[in-house]
């Protein structure tokens, strides 16, 4: 795993809610702290009312689990937390235990850019209980959100169907970790640039960018601001030409385009800010055309997203260049995964048992078992047929699979003996090591792609998707309504 960015460099071992704390002091004092348990991470729905998500983080958990020691300063902390009776919260021994700490457990991860859906393991976490227990929170935070980005993003390109799309949502986004956050999973989605410089240096994107109204502002007339541009950076002249008005800046960028030209520099296009988008870009794409400027691109900004885009080249908008900012790095038509971290089983003196969450609502009950995710295609290589989560405690008999939708179980898909597969979980710690070598971002960006290549086109329509077929096999099926029927009395 590449850590050597070191983004998260003070200790974060606090970085977790009061509650995991309370709970590891509870197996302590219990001595249940290294009883083992296993937990996975995933997400209930798919974001977006879309028909798949695009995994994001993995790189930033084995940072942050890589370096996860509680220092003095944590511990001192902790120590002066006091519960209702006035008396300190955690007893002296439990500090001492935390801070001698040494994380020992196996985790499991879909590498990101994987296309992931609801139910499935993101990550697996298997340990000591207290340890896994401390883990919880800061993966969640460290998962969820670059997986809604990733998604997002992943979205908002196969509207743009091939063009560039750049993240331009650095000053909407939520703090320092957001953008940067945002901007890295983005570019895993598709984006081709970022408009965040931090974000260029620490993780290799292409940063893009020209200038803004005030520049406009600042002098006489929008001429002047041009040619005063163009003179400090002729290489970099992609003009934002909707300060006073659209069309006139489009004609006053391709004055100052020719005047460019014959310095030996060219004009890279022009930027529409506001107003009927699809109106102006056409009249501007033809003023730049008959003006012998074909090369310059026009540029759309403006509160896009996947929709608006969609709608704007349905039409016939000259955008060639969307530049998406706010509504990709707040996600904002769906600002949270919802993912979610349950014990599915746990391990005492040697003896498996699973677990299980009941609900009212049958989407929340827990799937048990030390699970793990099988894809299936069409042939090597292939486009995706189908996901079967398994019970590694209990793997799947040799021969043909059968795969039970977890929300209707009269839903079953059968797989043929021989059809070729792979298991998407991989270790990423072993006994607290890291144990896996992450790829580039330029690597884990392109597995974005070929993922959602491999994938039917109707699973990745913008609106009503088909559904992919992912579920159950059939004995974990048939566990998981064993024990569902024992928590409720029901069991024959």
């Amino acid at each position: 795993m590449n850590t050597e960015l070191s983004i998260y460099k003070p200790s974060l071992a606090l970085l977790t809610d009061l509650y995991q704390l309370t709970m590891a002091y509870g197996y302590w004092k219990l001595g249940r702290q290294d009883d083992w348990g296993v937990f996975h991470l995933f997400f209930r729905r798919q974001p977006f009312g879309g028909g798949y998500a695009v995994a994001c983080g993995l790189e930033r958990v084995a940072e942050f689990v890589n370096g996860l020691r509680f220092d003095g300063e944590d511990i001192d902390y902790l120590a002066s937390l006091v519960g209702a009776d006035g008396g300190p919260l955690f007893e002296r021994g439990f500090l001492d235990h935390l801070a001698a700490m040494e994380l020992s457990c196996d985790i499991d991860a879909v590498p990101e850019g994987t296309a992931v859906f609801p139910h499935q393991p993101l990550v697996r976490v298997a340990g000591p209980l207290l340890q896994c227990q401390l883990l919880e929170t800061p993966l969640l935070n460290l998962v969820n959100f670059p997986t809604l980005v990733a998604t997002k993003a992943a979205r908002i390109c196969q509207a743009a169907g091939g063009q560039e799309v750049l993240e331009f949502g650095l000053r909407r986004a939520q703090g320092v970790d957001g953008g940067l956050t945002a901007s890295r999973a983005a570019y895993v989605g598709g984006c081709t640039a970022t408009s965040n410089v931090l974000a260029g240096r620490l993780f290799g994107i292409p940063v893009r960018g020209t200038h803004a109204h005030s520049w406009v502002m600042c002098f006489e007339d929008e001429p002047a601001a041009f040619d005063a541009y163009a003179a400090a950076m002729p290489n970099n002249c992609l003009f934002l030409v909707d300060t006073y008005d659209t069309l006139a800046g489009v004609r006053n960028a391709i004055d100052v385009g020719r005047r460019l030209r014959e310095r030996g520099h060219e004009l890279l296009g022009v930027r529409v800010d506001s107003g009927d988008l699809a109106y102006l870009s056409q009249i501007a794409r033809r003023m730049l055309d008959e003006a012998g400027f074909e090369r310059a691109v026009v540029v759309g900004s403006n509160d896009l997203d996947e929709h608006v885009i969609a709608s704007l080249k349905q039409q016939g908008a000259g955008i060639a260049v969307w530049a998406v900012g706010t509504r990709l790095v707040t996600c904002h038509d769906d600002p949270a995964l919802g993912g979610v971290y349950k014990l599915s089983a746990i391990r005492r003196d040697g003896v498996w048992r699973h677990t299980v969450k009941l609900s009212e609502q049958a989407g929340k009950t827990t799937t048990p078992g030390v699970l793990q995710v099988r894809r299936f295609r069409h042939e090597d290589n292939g486009p995706f047929l189908a996901d079967m989560i398994f019970d590694e405690l209990h793997p799947p008999p040799d021969g043909e699979a059968v795969i039970v939708d977890v929300k209707d179980a009269t839903r079953r898909r059968v797989i043929e003996t021989g059809t070729p597969s792979e298991d998407l979980l991989v270790p990423i710690f072993r006994a607290g090591r890291c144990v896996y070598t992450g790829p580039a971002l330029a690597d884990i960006r392109r597995r974005a792609a070929d993922q959602l290549a491999a994938l039917h086109s109707g699973i990745k329509r913008l609106l009503n998707p088909h559904e992919y077929p992912a579920g159950l096999e059939m004995g974990l099926h048939l566990l998981k309504t064993e024990l569902v029927l024992k928590m409720r009395g029901l069991a024959t």
